[in-house]
């Protein structure tokens, strides 16, 4: 049966409003196929033996089909994106399509993860490279879709998620204050009024507020939920930021970087990958941060046991804050003293290193002071 016989059959309402040529550079060069979209149920034109059929799937999943047509532009998955979902789905919202928030009694559907950390680190890295490239792209939520239907809380999560690579750069500044605070004796935070603090406190109480309700409503519970507190730090200083220059890189430069992980685990038992640190240069920055604190830690204790009494009272601000990074990056202490899930040694010894030249560079430096401020170790509480 021809295209023009089975569109007798079809809604006359359907048939009139696309010729047969404008379905063709949309839906590709195939009348079985572009039948099949007309029917309301699907399926396959009546009288359609089964050779021409299979002349049809062999002609529509050729590499070529898509050629001038609107695949991977309006019609299927959206193309120019490793995040192909965010990028899709963002454009079926623009086009006008809405959004049901379902959560069945039995899941819908399952999906597999990686189970060691080198691994996630590795698809969290894709994640947000895609990200980057949507916040690089026309189809950037920031600036495309307006007066299409999208409505604006819509497009603030969009935007919150294409934007959140760039916290990366944040969360190393912060990470890395508190053991500048202990290898300097100085501290970062001034003395604040009363209302200062205020704010503050009301503002730590809204975000713990926000976390218990996120697990109520998401039913999680308080050891998932620290863990992916963990894992959002972890990634942070490691797949975000290799994310945000890799896709620097790509979109302004044309420089396609990847990283390459090997396997070092045993095929042997059914959780072998899950105690293996894998190499990956994505482990490095938050391992590094890690032995920075850990180093202003004791450099911060020894220097109070020496001054004495009255040094204790600053320090524990500093300790406070120290410590925080510490446990949030306790996964890769717990893989350096461990013995099924020993981070590999190449891995320490570059972050040591790179630990130990921040620090040196940054004595050195001493940017608490410039070279024409007055040393107050050299003249005392009276200096002119």
């Amino acid at each position: 049966m021809s295209l023009l016989n089975f569109f007798a059959g079809v809604d006359n309402e359907k048939s009139s409003l696309m010729p047969l040529v404008k379905f063709e550079k949309k839906f590709g060069q195939s009348s079985v196929f572009i039948a099949s979209t007309l029917m309301e149920e699907g399926g396959i034109p009546k009288g359609a033996t089964s050779a021409s059929l299979l002349k049809e799937a062999i002609h529509v999943i050729g590499c070529g089909y898509e050629d001038k047509s609107e695949w991977g532009k309006e019609v299927g998955w959206i193309y120019g994106s490793v995040t192909e979902d965010i990028l899709t789905g963002f454009k079926m919202h623009c086009h006008g399509w809405r959004s049901v928030y379902c959560i069945p009694q039995r899941a819908a559907f399952k999906g597999s993860a990686p189970i060691n950390l080198s691994d996630r680190l590795h698809q969290v890295l894709r994640w947000a490279l895609g990200s980057v490239e949507i916040l690089l792209s026309r189809h950037c939520p920031i600036w495309y879709g307006y007066g299409c239907g999208l409505k604006w809380l819509e497009r603030f999560s969009y935007i919150n998620s294409v934007v959140y690579p760039l916290t990366s750069l944040p969360l190393i500044v912060y990470c890395t204050l508190p053991a500048v605070c202990l290898l300097t004796g100085k501290f970062i935070v001034p003395s604040i009024s009363n209302y200062a603090s205020i704010i503050f406190m009301a503002l730590f109480i809204s975000i713990a507020a926000t976390s218990i309700l996120e697990m109520q409503w998401g039913g999680v519970g308080i050891h998932d939920w620290w863990r992916n507190e963990q894992f959002w730090v972890i990634g942070g200083t490691s797949s975000h930021l290799f994310a945000l220059f890799q896709g620097l890189l790509k979109v302004l430069a044309g420089v396609n970087t990847n990283f390459t992980v090997t396997s070092k685990a045993g095929d042997d038992g059914e959780f072998s990958e899950l105690y293996v640190f894998k190499w990956t240069s994505l482990l490095i920055p938050p391992l590094t941060l890690l032995i920075i604190n850990i180093i202003g830690v004791i450099v911060g204790i020894s220097d109070a046991i020496n001054n004495g009494y009255d040094s204790w009272g600053p320090l524990f601000g500093k300790l406070f804050f120290a410590f925080w990074v510490i446990v949030h990056l306790y996964p890769f202490l717990k893989g350096m003293i461990g013995k099924q899930d020993r981070i590999p040694t190449i891995i320490v010894v570059w972050s040591i290193l790179l630990a130990s030249v921040l620090t040196l560079l940054w004595v050195r430096i001493d940017p608490f002071v410039s070279k024409g401020d007055i040393v107050l170790e050299v003249c005392g509480l009276n200096c002119n």
